[in-house]
């Protein structure tokens, strides 16, 4: 099972611009910085959590902000802002099973159903969880 990186970039990110996002100016080079990532990949999370409507970005002088509240923001919707399908790709399925096989020709339908609970309860449990939690649990260890 997968969830991409780029979530714990984006919460990352989403942490740095809570906490330090009224005061300085954030931008995807001291994002890039922070997290240890690419530039160009924090302007693709930035952009993606733009689309989501989760950052505003200020155009000309750059600097992003949140654009919503911290409750608002579940771990399920930054993944889904930047991987769409990513509930789909999470549990992959061989691609190419026999279809001569009796148990080759019925895996794929077999395997959908098990995993669609799997899924659903994954889906749950990120929904569940929001950046304000995790911002609370950030300030219970750290300050």
């Amino acid at each position: 099972m997968h969830i991409s990186t780029k979530c714990s970039i984006a919460v990352h990110c989403l942490i740095f611009i809570s906490e330090y996002g009224e005061t300085q100016k954030v931008t995807s080079n001291r994002l890039s910085l922070s997290t240890g990532s690419n530039p160009v990949t924090i302007r693709n999370i930035i952009s993606g959590l733009k689309k989501e409507g989760i950052l505003s970005v200020k155009f000309g002088t750059g600097g992003t902000t949140l654009n919503c509240p911290l409750e608002d923001i579940t771990l399920y919707r930054i993944c889904s802002a930047l991987e769409p399908d990513f509930l789909d790709k999470l549990i992959g399925i061989h691609a190419t099973p026999s279809s001569l096989c009796p148990v080759g020709k019925n895996i794929h339908s077999v395997l959908d159903a098990a995993y669609a609970g799997i899924r659903d309860d994954l889906q749950i449990s990120l929904q569940s969880i929001s950046m304000k939690d995790i911002l609370d649990h950030y300030h219970k260890l750290y300050r």
